[in-house]
């Protein structure tokens, strides 16, 4: 049985048909909550075969598909081997698993300027919107941590940079001071407190940069969306395997921590109203760095170990650059729920950047710390 509506019945068993699976769809059904691409759970008749996971690819926001699939592919192939040689078995549970069409591409394009993928479906394991433990939180260090420490030693400059700027500060302030010479939604002269906020912390928010500049941390390969929904966790809240690898890029270790860091130790929502309830909370923070470090202690440079602090402090005040500007320009990027929607998210994001200054030192210290237990 496929499980769309009728219409859509020959569409989606012909686009299955354009890959080489294993055995024939019986069912098809959508898949997870993501807001970037359409994802379809696909079951087939095979008895021993795996699933899959079909894709479309969001071409609006990943402007060249074959790189960004290359990407993948490459990523995935990478750390496979890695994962071989470590005696590990059943690497399709562990590491994601593209599909190649009939053809032997890595997608498919339909008539309608469609972009299509399949994985091979992970089965047995969740994912957490919110970490509930420090269990949890150590988990998901430990797995980006690994995932980077199995890319450190391929190139970055073998690996697209898909979307351009991506977690560049300076490409971001400059967007928000465009947008407030424009003043396209004339609600500039409403908002000083938050600008100014912005303004006085440029140079110490260009630290990672700066440190680049002069050689003292390396360009590596880096996830860039280090939310902890994509880390899948086994039965027993093992980390088992990182997905959604679009916006693999070169990057800085600094950013994946400092991302995973804003969405884990938040105590209140992205976007809460009550900016009150916007509090650290620091034994999510020190698991996770115990089971970063875990990982990833082998093969960082001391710089780069200095710097992650810095991009806890960076990823939230870039975020709340990033909505500030969508109000700025009228609310023409991010969903919103009502009128004063990205004024909120920028209050709270200001109320983090502010919690994690209270804490920089104490945060420094738990890195130190944990990093001081791998010195030789």
């Amino acid at each position: 049985m496929i499980d769309t509506d009728n219409n859509q019945v020959t569409t989606y068993l012909q686009l299955v048909g354009c890959f080489a699976i294993e055995g024939s769809p019986v069912s098809i059904t959508p898949f997870g909550s993501g807001h970037i691409n359409d994802t379809y759970k696909i079951l087939t008749d095979s008895p021993d075969g795996p699933n899959y996971m079909l894709q479309r690819i969001n071409n609006n926001v990943f402007k060249n598909v074959d790189h960004l699939m290359e990407n993948i592919d490459k990523v995935c192939n990478h750390i496979k081997n890695k994962l071989k040689s470590e005696g590990v078995s059943a690497l399709e549970d562990h590491v994601l698993t593209p599909i190649p069409t009939k053809n032997g591409a890595l997608y498919h394009k339909d008539e309608q300027d469609n972009y299509w993928r399949i994985f091979v479906l992970i089965e047995g394991t969740k994912t957490y919107d919110i970490v509930e433990t420090t269990q949890q939180a150590k988990e998901g260090g430990r797995a980006f941590g690994k995932f980077q420490a199995m890319l450190a030693d391929l190139n970055p400059l073998d690996i697209h940079e898909v979307i351009p700027s991506f977690l560049h500060i300076g490409s971001r302030l400059r967007h928000f001071k465009q947008a407030i010479e424009q003043d396209a939604a004339g609600r500039v002269n409403e908002l000083k407190e938050e600008t100014t906020f912005i303004l006085e912390r440029e140079n110490k928010m260009n630290t990672v940069l700066g440190m680049a500049a002069k050689s003292q941390i390396p360009l590596r390969i880096t996830h860039n969306d280090t939310k902890f929904n994509n880390v899948l966790l086994n039965r027993d809240d093992r980390a088992q395997c990182v997905i959604d690898l679009d916006t693999v890029m070169p990057g800085y270790v600094a950013y994946d921590f400092g991302d995973a860091i804003r969405t884990i130790i938040n105590t209140a929502a992205e976007d809460e109203a009550d900016t009150r309830k916007v509090l650290l909370n620091i034994p999510l923070f020190e698991a996770y760095t115990k089971g970063y470090l875990e990982s990833a202690h082998h093969f960082l440079y001391p710089m780069e170990v200095t710097s992650l602090v810095d991009g806890v402090l960076l990823l939230p005040y870039m975020q709340m650059v990033r909505f500030l500007t969508d109000y700025l320009s009228g609310d023409t990027y991010y969903k919103i729920n009502h009128p004063k929607h990205n004024l909120q998210r920028t209050k709270a994001q200001m109320k983090l950047v502010q919690e994690i200054e209270k804490h920089e030192s104490l945060l420094r210290n738990i890195v130190r710390k944990e990093a001081d237990t791998y010195q030789t």
